[in-house]
């Protein structure tokens, strides 16, 4: 999931591989605003046939934060 996730992020927002590690944190690491998050949420949405509960989205600080929610779905 990592992976799946880590390309989303190089091939719809455009962040730098390199800066994409499990401990990076999405804005202050990763500069993803508030738009981009929900931009985020949507994409992986789409790509991976779920739905994120708006409530689960303020839980995701880091990159394995993500990885973890999308995990249990």
């Amino acid at each position: 999931m990592y992976e799946k996730l880590k390309a989303l992020l190089v091939d719809e927002l455009q962040i730098d591989p390199e800066d994409i590690k499990p401990d990076a944190e999405l804005s202050a690491d990763l500069g993803i605003n508030s738009i981009e998050l929900a931009d985020l949420v949507m994409l992986c949405e789409d790509k991976f046939g779920i739905t994120i509960d708006d409530s689960d989205i303020g839980k995701f600080t880091t990159i394995q934060d993500v990885v973890d929610y999308l995990e249990t779905l």
